[in-house]
């Protein structure tokens, strides 16, 4: 029988059920993480996240990247 399991998010404390027996069921099965998106969340949260955070970091950790690579090319400018 397929584990489900409430459970509320560490983030915003919203609470959402966690279908770790059906993860194809599983809200977070809507969020596709690359794998460093993936080590990003695992850094900072051990427990699992509502998808709606799982989203909000994925886009933190990608305008991050983008600045790291803008602020490189602008030092590179300036050389």
């Amino acid at each position: 029988m397929p584990h489900h399991e409430d459970k509320t998010c560490p983030r915003c404390q919203q609470p959402f059920e966690c279908k770790v027996g059906s993860i194809l069921l599983c809200q977070c099965s809507t969020v596709r993480l690359t794998e460093a998106e993936r080590q990003y969340l695992n850094t900072r949260y051990s427990d699992c996240l509502c998808a709606t955070c799982m989203k909000e970091l994925q886009t933190e950790f990608n305008v991050q990247q983008f600045e790291q690579k803008l602020n490189r090319l602008m030092n590179q400018l300036r050389q």
